[in-house]
């Protein structure tokens, strides 16, 4: 074994496992290799035996990927990893990381676990592993026992001419046209008439339009980055970077389309944009997919991260007569808040962050990008039919002024968590002397409140040593003053990296 124990430890990222795949960028020495990979995934045959009680041979599991370089490599290292164990390995081929875990909800497919081999929007030469089982994907705990299970396994070659193949994506997009037929019941083509343009950054997301668009009926011309390449030559597949939301707002205008999705590189996230050109992204998103589902689960609670808007909150409550809740950054942590409510009696159709993941608990409580697209489009064809825009969904939607993100290093401490927990408390006790609001409740870090101006909140990463501050303001140039105001109260903390104040 060439790799050792600590470096594969070093792979978890949350809930799944995340490092370098292909060599070439400075500084930034492959660490997730085929070995790696190998031990990896025989990890998670280890962990598949605890769970299910089967034995290895009874095991069936699938694996795909997206549009990376390294794809091909890893996946053929897993999938040695799978057949050496006598598992029934399923290779899948280029597919959606939500598709991977349906694998295990299809009557063609039931497989008992799912591999994903991505790293979601991150540089070319990132790859990783996402894990699936019948009841979602891993948990930051569960990765830990894969991960351990790893260290102690060797690296097994197996037999790849007994893998076998299935055409998922072809699967899964099916199921989703149907659904989208049925939803519509306006035939086999219920989208014709309407221009809708796809930008797959040239990550794995160019099925969409290509087999759910444009058999339903929908004109897709002008849609662009549908081919994969996983150099990613155009922008980053993601909602969140400002180029690719000019690129997908550039494809809509200038072929006059009625609307635009944009999906990240495993497309378990998505953004739009609406014929005028106004990007539906953030606050937006999460307020259009609330008023989507609003009449469906009256009264119902929308659980959200921590960074959501004030002008968000009130359109919840007031206008759609939902309520809100304010949960934790992380997209693991407000779906299984979206889960743990709905078991206890509070019916909770939506889970969504601002970064795009959205779950529903009508779909399994899973961050699909391609199942928010597809209510979206259900929404826009019956606004369509009516002479409507779906815009008019979220008329009444404010938005503040002005709103910007700092992040703060944390430098030279050995706990960097220890020490941004300290700069938390102390961060609250300096504002409660001044008499500043504190938000109630906050399920992570502090929140202040400046009545009639904006908030801020202070919290630390969940996985790197750095304490991300967010604030809004209701004015302009409002930010730049409750800046100042929390630069004041972390005066002394000199780990802190106050350069971002300017």
């Amino acid at each position: 074994m060439t790799v050792s124990g600590k470096t594969i430890l070093k792979l978890a990222n949350g809930s799944d496992v995340r490092g370098i795949a292909t060599a070439g960028v400075a500084d930034e020495p492959v660490n997730l290799t085929e070995e790696a990979a190998n031990r990896i995934a025989a990890g998670f045959v280890e962990f598949l035996v605890g769970k299910t009680g089967k034995k290895k041979s009874d095991l069936k599991i699938a694996v795909g990927h997206d549009s990376r370089i390294s794809a091909k490599s890893l996946k053929n290292a897993v999938l040695n990893a799978f057949t050496a164990a006598n598992v029934r390995a399923v290779d899948c081929g280029m597919a959606s990381t939500p598709a991977m875990f349906m694998s295990t909800v299809y009557d063609e497919t039931n497989t008992d676990g799912a591999v994903m081999i991505t790293a979601s929007h991150l540089p070319y030469n990132r790859n990783g592993l996402k894990f699936f089982t019948k009841d979602g994907g891993a948990e930051h705990e569960d990765i830990d026992t894969i991960l351990h299970n790893a260290v102690r396994l060797p690296e097994m070659k197996g037999d790849l001419t007994k893998v076998e193949q299935f055409d998922l994506i072809g699967c899964y997009t099916g199921h989703l046209a149907d659904k989208i037929r049925t939803e519509l019941n306006a035939g086999d083509k219920p989208l014709s008439g309407m221009h809708i343009v796809v930008d797959a950054g040239n990550g794995a997301g160019g099925f969409f339009a290509e087999k759910i668009l444009a058999p339903l009926g929908a004109d897709t011309s002008g849609s662009v980055f549908l081919e994969p390449d996983g150099n990613f030559p155009n922008h980053i597949p993601n909602p969140e970077n400002k180029q690719a939301m000019a690129a997908i707002k550039k494809a809509v205008l200038d072929n006059n389309a009625d609307l635009g999705l944009i999906f990240d590189t495993d497309v378990d996230r998505m953004s739009a944009v609406l014929s005028s050109g106004e990007e539906i992204s953030r606050n937006s998103l999460i307020a259009l997919m609330a008023a989507i589902l609003a009449p469906k689960y009256p009264g119902s609670t929308i659980i959200t991260d921590s960074v959501t808007s004030d002008e968000l909150a009130t359109f919840l409550t007031d206008e759609l007569k939902l309520t809100h809740l304010r949960y934790m950054r992380g997209y693991k942590n407000v779906i299984n808040k979206c889960i743990e409510l709905n078991k206890g009696g509070t019916v909770s159709p939506l889970a969504i962050e601002t970064s795009g993941h959205g779950a529903l608990s009508e779909n399994y409580y899973l961050d699909d990008g391609a199942y928010l697209a597809l209510k979206l489009l259900v929404a826009a064809a019956k606004a369509f039919r009516e002479g409507k825009k779906l815009d008019d969904l979220i008329a009444k939607l404010g938005q503040p002024a002005e709103a910007k993100e700092y992040r703060l290093k944390i430098r030279d401490v050995e706990d960097f968590r220890s020490y941004g927990q300290d700069v938390l408390r102390e961060f609250q006790r300096r504002a409660e002397e001044r008499g500043i609001k504190i938000a109630a409740p906050s399920f992570e870090g502090v929140r202040l409140v400046f009545p009639g101006e904006g908030w801020a909140l202070l919290r630390l990463s969940l996985h790197d040593p750095n304490m991300p501050l967010n604030v809004e303001s209701r004015d302009k140039g409002g930010t730049a003053k409750i800046a100042a105001v929390v630069k004041e109260l972390l005066g002394g903390f000199d780990a802190l990296d106050m350069s971002v104040f300017g």
